[in-house]
């Protein structure tokens, strides 16, 4: 062994608690710490560098660790691997954490209609041969199926299904949205508030339900507390106004809201951006206003209905000359 040693070599023999020749025994000298070898192991302290060597090269002694930095099985979880590694622990020994799905819970909205979503996922609304069978029926077996269907939840909250009211063979069809209270307790379509105000947008035009039009909506069942048709309820339903659609006469249809004008176009435009022209339907000039139930809220509309309507006639008189 040579006579003269470097710092690193000096260090080295103290460490392993080895006497260094020309130097007190290292039970009497204990080892000072090297600068040059702590900065090897970045984001470690002198002292936690010292400790972790030593102990490395005692294996009977237990390494000395503060008990939440022992490893832990891997079987007990993601969260146990993520407190088994100390705080100090560089990069190179950190675990990254596994992503976890958020258990936060659902707010007031999602929880009433998450329930509602997945129960009306039901096979018999998509079903072909239910669809294929809809597209074949005469009008009294169509309203026959209607009264009964259950192909949806809203079978049974309704108290009456509403297939429609006027006159079949009449050349105007007003399709709205879904029965509201009243006309759910009689089974007729729109006999409420909303319907006498149609009434009278009806009588404006020179056009009565006896006579020439035939009114009905989207959704044959009311929803619970008026509340929007969900896309479910709108695909179990659709069949029955599209086979109403092929069995009646229309010249002309007038959509009565958003929910009815994005139903039977199969879009997701905005009202706003539908009114003020003419869409169709299976070739069929469709025209695009508010529902007279936002008119009861909103009056001041009226007159943008009452030009919708102007539109509406407009076309129907082209297609008579």
């Amino acid at each position: 062994m040579p006579d003269t040693f470097t710092d690193e070599q000096r260090q080295f023999l103290q460490l392993l608690r080895l006497p260094v020749p020309g130097e007190a025994p290292p039970e009497m000298a204990p080892a000072k710490p090297s600068v040059k070898a702590v900065s090897a192991v970045p984001n470690r302290s002198v002292s936690a560098q010292t400790t972790s060597v030593s102990a490395s090269m005692r294996p009977a002694e237990t390494p000395v660790m503060p008990p939440e930095s022992l490893p832990r099985p891997v079987e007990e979880g993601v969260s146990v691997l993520r407190n088994a590694v100390p705080a100090s622990a560089t990069l190179s020994t950190a675990v990254a954490p596994t992503p976890v799905r958020s258990t936060s819970p659902l707010s007031k909205a999602e929880a009433l209609q998450a329930p509602v979503l997945a129960t009306q996922a039901s096979p018999s609304s998509a079903d072909p041969q239910r669809i294929t069978r809809i597209a074949t029926l005469d009008w009294r077996d169509l309203n026959s199926m209607v009264s009964t269907c259950q192909a949806c939840p809203l079978g049974e909250t309704r108290k009456h299904a509403v297939f429609g009211a006027g006159n079949p063979r009449g050349s105007w069809l007003f399709v709205g949205e879904a029965p509201g209270a009243e006309e759910d307790r009689r089974g007729e379509a729109f006999v409420g508030r909303a319907g006498q105000l149609l009434d009278n947008m009806l009588r404006a035009m020179g056009l009565s339900r006896e006579k020439d039009v035939y009114i009905a909506n989207i959704l044959k069942c009311r929803p619970p507390n008026n509340r929007d048709p969900l896309g479910p309820e709108v695909q179990a339903c659709m069949p029955y106004l599209q086979r109403q659609i092929d069995l009646l006469q229309t010249r002309v249809i007038v959509a009565l809201g958003r929910f009815a004008a994005q139903g039977l176009l199969q879009v997701d435009t905005p009202l706003s951006q539908l009114r003020g022209t003419t869409q169709h339907y299976q070739g069929i000039p469709l025209i695009v206003t508010y529902h007279p139930a936002y008119l009861l809220r909103n009056p001041i509309d009226k007159r943008k209905v009452w030009e919708d309507l102007k539109r509406a006639l407009r076309v129907f008189a082209e297609l008579q000359n």
